[in-house]
């Protein structure tokens, strides 16, 4: 009986070690957020940059993802969401002949700085299975906690992203943190489609992280919502 109990116990903890498993690739994982703002004349011609860009990066040893976007209802701002393998990569990848001739072309169209931001991951779901398709929405939100409230803000920024994956719709939800401001996270998220967001914005989970993340914050919180260019 002893040896029996001994077995069963042992199978009950793998099973459990299998049921969450640890991404060993978070730690070294290297995100990159990018906002790019051109004057409204240059939209079209930058979307074109931006687009070859993301086709050319997506090929770079290390690229795990690379999205390119478009701002809905601002077409002059678009957003770049990069994931590497590691840090290495990211630099490779910044020193390469397309991502330098990309900057380049792009610097004159500019209307506000390059704003380029390097995360590391704060709460990252597994691949989603699911694919995002013509209708999907993407949302990228930049929340900014006063620093003596940071790790109560990290918690609430934590909780909404896992409980946001399991609702409908929903085909990503990270939360990453800037590497030069711990206060400062980023929220990303892709949504099947503009209902599916819609619904997202009223559960009560939602609703929730917003009232107790209020009193904490250092500034505005900045959704903006965006359409693929892939």
């Amino acid at each position: 009986m002893n040896a029996l109990y001994r077995f069963l116990m042992g199978l009950a903890i793998l099973s459990v070690g299998f049921t969450h498993p640890a991404r060993a690739d978070d730690a070294a994982t290297a995100y990159i957020v990018t906002y790019i703002e051109v004057m409204p004349a240059a939209k079209d011609h930058a979307r074109g940059l931006v687009r070859k860009l993301g086709a050319a990066s997506r090929k770079d040893d290390g690229n795990l993802r690379f999205e390119v976007l478009q701002r809905i209802g601002q077409p002059n701002h678009f957003a770049i969401l990069e994931t590497w393998k590691d840090k290495d990569a990211q630099v490779a990848h910044a020193a390469a002949a397309h991502t330098k001739e990309f900057r380049e072309k792009l610097t004159p169209m500019l209307r506000s700085p390059y704003d380029e931001r390097p995360h590391t991951g704060l709460s990252v779901g597994a691949p989603s299975t699911g694919k995002a398709g013509a209708t999907a929405i993407y949302a990228v939100t930049h929340v900014d906690v006063v620093p003596t409230e940071k790790e109560k803000g990290i918690g609430f920024v934590k909780d909404l992203s896992e409980a946001s994956r399991s609702d409908a719709g929903n085909i990503r939800f990270d939360a990453l943190t800037q590497a030069s401001r711990p206060n400062h996270m980023t929220v990303v998220e892709t949504w099947k489609d503009q209902k599916s967001v819609d619904a997202h914005g009223v559960t009560e989970a939602t609703k929730q992280f917003r009232e107790k993340l209020s009193p904490l914050s250092g500034s505005l919180y900045d959704e903006r919502l965006y359409k693929a260019i892939n």
